[in-house]
């Protein structure tokens, strides 16, 4: 039985009346109220209904034909709503709440906006920018729509059935027809079927150029994979603008080892965008870490994305790189971030149906971990993780619940962050912490054995854990009391790279699995980067605590005695990539290395491309020179950012 009646409705109404069709305000708010319980026979008769508050309770979609036709107010925040399509009945609404529904995104708000002309608020903050965004994308849609149209049609035979070809148009607009970022690639093809179908309808005559469209949208529309969070531009997000001779051309390679054709990257953004109190003057922020958030739709496991996660100052950011547009900002006054990284997790909902959630996870000087829900757009959990500053965290590759973080209190935790509950909140657990002889900077799964090994660079040298769960624990944390059902594990070896060397047991500042077998580690030898077989040395290691690995090269590098530029690798290409003092980035082709004849240990092979520093302009000058403390690509290689140590985020795009 739905536990909306007559006179329930007439008890939460406002003005108190004993007829429905005389309430103006309703108040349904916390009610556990699920869609099967909002009967369109019974609201329909609240002729005169001008606002309505639907908060705090369980809907996952609100019916199609509730008809409230003077409806200007509507509240529906903290549910589980996952399409917005169905709002266009209330052509009249003139604000809405929308907040805390994890599963809409800046693409529902886009539509939203198309859907009510009328609408002046969402979630508290006035709409007009967002209807002109929505004005600008639907004008320049709808000329695409036009111009495919006219090419569509000239290329087809007189033979053609006329309504095969109206179904094959439609569908090849959709795939073919495209404009703005890829995190508002739901909307716009929403959009593009529309037009579409619209000028088809008109024998090709016109394409809708509306705000609004002339029939609801088909409810299939509501099943489509869902993008990630996007907004406008920030007004305080500052785009810097590169000098005029490095935006005409590539950015120059220093060197193309052996002839090989090095890949081409040009610089497309240059952003300021982790600015202290938004101030356009702040050049001296440092930036530390980055991760490409990890594709999620169904069959694209294992890829990414262009979105990238970046960190520095008090400021996470998710931009797209493709446009240098800041999607989402979060800011925490009083820290200073120093790592990110993604997960995607499985979380079902009260009905029983299962989303995929991009979770980022951001930590830094204050110890504790913070758990972003990027797509909805808010903090959903925090870890209070270490009482020092936390250096590096990462997920495990295989279970996507399970967190290690580094801290400055030499130690690693394994946490399982769990899925959210039902208040969209995670009750993390801690599962097993390591312990390190010095300051952890890197960690590492082994690529082989994710669930077995953890490597990490640390402060003293590189070293390697079991980080079984069901494996005898060998020794206490002597500083602190173990958490209960915590297992506390001290290092399995430790690795050492030039034996008999002062340098066999330095600071390890960058790690990273270029396949299944090979490390790519710096800081052990200066001015070189280091490339050793895992399973070569751990199949020689005979039970020995510490153990020399095997060298397959050396790659050149700067030869500067600065410390704490952060490698990475890009697998399916093959490449290692590192920044330096200099604003430079460097860029390795180790499958090419490796099928050379081997060089005697004292001739490292050169970089197969460098890109020198773009200069862009700021504050009305050159920034000539900054330091690259991070680099990293995304798996296809289509775009490289790199962080800098000036809040400077750069971005290169390979055409």
């Amino acid at each position: 039985m739905s536990p909306l009646t007559s006179q329930l409705l007439m008890q939460r109404a406002r003005p108190k009346t004993d007829r429905l069709g005389k309430i103006r305000s309703l108040d349904l708010s916390g009610l556990k109220l699920l869609s099967e319980h909002l009967d369109p026979n019974l609201l329909g008769r609240l002729k005169h209904l001008q606002e309505l508050d639907l908060s705090n309770n369980q809907l996952e979609a609100l019916p199609a034909n509730l008809g409230l036709p003077h409806l200007r107010v509507l509240r529906c925040a903290n549910n589980q709503l996952g399409d917005v399509t169905t709002l266009c009945q209330f052509p009249l609404l003139e604000e809405l709440s929308l907040e805390g529904n994890p599963f809409l995104t800046v693409n529902d708000n886009l539509k939203v906006s198309f859907l009510l002309p009328n609408l002046r608020k969402v979630n508290g903050k006035d709409a007009s920018s967002t209807c002109s965004q929505v004005q600008s994308l639907n004008r320049e849609l709808s000329n695409r729509v036009t111009a495919y149209w006219e090419k569509f049609m000239a290329a087809l035979g007189p033979e053609q059935e006329a309504e095969k070809v109206q179904t094959d148009f439609v569908n090849s607009a959709i795939r073919d027809v495209h404009y703005g970022p890829e995190s508002l690639r739901e909307f716009t093809q929403w959009r593009v079927r529309m037009i579409s179908e619209e000028l088809v309808a008109s024998g090709g005559t016109k394409a809708c150029e509306t705000d609004a469209p002339k029939k609801p949208p088909g409810a299939a529309a509501a099943g489509r994979p869902r993008a990630r969070l996007a907004t406008l531009k920030r007004p305080h997000d500052v785009l810097l603008s590169a000098s005029p001779t490095k935006r005409t051309s590539t950015t120059p390679s220093t060197k193309v080892e052996g002839g090989q054709c090095a890949p081409q990257l040009e610089p497309l953004h240059f952003l300021q965008c982790h600015s202290r109190n938004n101030s356009p003057q702040d050049l001296e922020t440092q930036l530390w870490a980055c991760a490409f958030e990890p594709a999620c739709e169904e069959g694209h496991e294992g890829t990414t994305s262009q979105t990238v996660a970046t960190c520095g100052g008090e400021a996470v950011c998710v931009i797209d790189c493709q446009t240098g547009i800041v999607l989402h900002k979060y800011k925490s006054p009083g820290e200073e971030f120093f790592s990110v990284a993604w997960t995607t997790l499985t979380v079902v909902t009260q009905a029983g149906h299962k989303k995929r959630w991009s979770v980022l996870a951001a930590a830094g000087l204050r110890g504790l971990v913070r758990l972003l829900h990027v797509r909805a757009g808010f903090c959903c959990g925090v870890v209070r993780a270490h009482k020092k500053a936390i250096a590096t965290l990462c997920f495990s590759p295989t279970r996507e619940t399970h967190l290690f973080t580094a801290s400055y209190d030499k130690r690693i935790i394994l946490w399982d962050i769990g899925v959210p509950n039902q208040d969209y909140e995670f009750q993390a657990s801690q599962l097993l912490t390591l312990d390190s002889a010095s300051i952890p900077l890197r960690l590492c799964p082994v690529a082989s054995c994710p669930d077995v090994y953890l490597l990490a660079g640390c402060e003293g040298g590189c070293c390697c854990w079991d980080v079984r769960l069901d494996q005898p624990q060998k020794r206490r944390v002597r500083e602190q009391p173990p958490v209960p059902s915590a297992i506390n594990r001290a290092c399995e070896a430790e690795f050492t790279f030039s034996e008999g060397s002062e340098t066999a047991r330095c600071r390890v500042d960058g790690l990273a699995f270029v396949n299944e077998d090979i490390v790519a580690s710096k800081g052990s030898s200066p001015g070189t980067i280091c490339l050793w077989s895992w399973k070569q040395t751990w199949g020689a290691r005979g039970g020995q605590s510490v153990v020399s690995v095997v060298i397959l090269a050396h790659l050149q590098w700067s030869p500067t005695e600065l410390a704490y530029f952060s490698l990475s690798t890009c697998p399916e290409q093959g490449l290692v990539l590192c920044g330096d003092e200099e604003g430079s980035v460097w860029i390795y082709d180790v499958q090419h290395i490796l099928k050379q004849p081997l060089l005697p240990p004292a001739t490292p092979h050169a970089p197969t491309q460098i890109l020198r520093w773009p200069q862009p302009r700021a504050l009305g000058q050159l920034v000539t020179k900054t330091m690259v403390n991070t680099v990293v690509a995304n798996a296809a290689f289509t775009y490289l950012t790199a962080l800098t140590d000036s809040n400077i985020v750069a971005i290169w795009k390979r055409p």
